[in-house]
């Protein structure tokens, strides 16, 4: 995944994905690895949260189209790479702000 160009969106609206018995991954434990990691990336990349999320509809049994849907979101990843969400440590203290009379 290193060389491939990066995608503009984590997902495309159409075709839809959907449950299906053809081309069946014969070994799923790659695309829940992956799946896996894709969730994880959330927590600091909420733009992807929705693809996830249906990518994960289908661990029980992907098939090669739901794996192509999760290389399309490391794709975006690849694009993006300078956006997200920064935890750093510091101490914790609570700003509010408000405009009222």
């Amino acid at each position: 995944m290193l060389d491939s160009k990066a995608a503009p969106t984590p997902i495309v609206v159409t075709p839809a994905l959907t449950p299906s018995d053809d081309d069946v991954v014969p070994d799923p434990t790659t695309y829940r690895s992956l799946v896996g990691a894709l969730q994880y990336a959330t927590f600091t990349k909420p733009d992807i949260t929705f693809a996830v999320n249906r990518i994960c509809q289908f661990m029980h049994k992907p098939t090669s189209t739901h794996f192509v849907a999760a290389k399309r979101i490391l794709r975006f990843l690849k694009g993006t790479l300078d956006k997200g969400v920064l935890f750093q440590p510091s101490p914790l203290t609570l700003t509010a702000f408000t405009d009222a009379d």
